[in-house]
């Protein structure tokens, strides 16, 4: 236990509440304390069993700490007039977004003394034990670009699949009303992984729940070879047979930007696949 918190000091700093350190935090600050106890007796993280790579944190970020980002997200003034939805930002991101992101490395690092109990041994089989391989986990920064979307009842987001300009491991956020998120195989693609030859699978949607405050994690198959999408129209969120009542939801999208170099060939990857799309639709009609 004593080697446990001597690497986690090294690694994130000592704790903020030691005797005669600092002055007691925010309401808006991340408690780094609270964390570490919770995630030490919580190893919450859910594998999707149905996509290999996708992760579910239900209990991520506490009523607290949701309140806490939505008034930040609300300080930047993105929303000021009720038809911006959208905000994006490259490169160097808010204080309260980098906070957010050290708190996901956090509840993945516990996730490896939780699932394997010695951090090294997880290392061995990280994509399979853990929500985050290591090359992803402790690259530096861990995401430069962010997206706050805010969507009004009724409204979602079509499937798709992010752009190849983005590494792999991407996290969503999501805040206030609870929703279903749906995930579909990707049609073509150029590697046959976990594919088992059914025509049929291709057209299943797996459904994830999201509850305000959860965290999705996609690496792997989930990141490239799985669609997601949120239809929030009526008779489309339906969890466990009742129709969930919609409100305003707002999500939070971290992702790394891809070198320019590697950023290249995952467009012209990107591009193929689209390629292949066509002439397949062209040679059924």
């Amino acid at each position: 236990m004593e080697d446990q918190k001597q690497i986690l000091e090294e690694v994130f700093g000592e704790s903020s509440d030691k005797e005669g350190e600092g002055e007691q935090q925010s309401g808006d600050s991340f408690d780094e304390e609270q964390s570490v106890n919770q995630s030490e007796k919580n190893p919450i993280w859910e594998r999707i069993e149905e996509i290999s790579g996708l992760w579910l944190y239900r209990d991520f970020l506490s009523l607290e700490r949701q309140s806490s980002l939505l008034s930040a997200i609300e300080k930047e003034g993105w929303f000021t007039e009720a038809s911006h939805n959208q905000a994006m930002r490259f490169g160097d991101l808010p204080a309260w977004a980098i906070e957010l992101s050290e708190s996901i490395r956090k509840a993945v690092w516990f996730c490896d003394i939780s699932e394997c109990g010695d951090s090294s041994t997880c290392d061995q089989d990280k994509e399979e034990v853990c929500p985050l391989p290591s090359d992803l986990l402790w690259r530096e920064p861990l995401f430069d670009q962010l997206i706050v979307n805010v969507y009004q009842p009724g409204e979602g987001i079509c499937g798709h699949v992010d752009l190849m300009r983005f590494e792999d491991g991407i996290a969503i956020v999501s805040l206030e009303s609870a929703c279903v998120m749906h995930f579909t195989r990707v049609k073509n693609e150029t590697s046959n992984i976990g594919y088992d030859g059914k025509e049929d699978t291709l057209m299943v949607k797996i459904p994830v729940y999201l509850t305000p405050g959860s965290l999705v994690i996609m690496q792997g198959e989930a990141r490239y070879l799985w669609k997601h999408e949120i239809n929030r129209k009526p008779g489309f969120q339906i969890w466990e047979g009742q129709e969930i009542c919609q409100k305003k939801r707002t999500s939070i999208t971290l992702r790394k930007l891809c070198h320019a170099k590697k950023a290249k060939v995952r467009e012209r990857k990107e591009k193929f696949l689209l390629l292949l799309s066509y002439v397949d639709h062209q040679s059924c009609e």
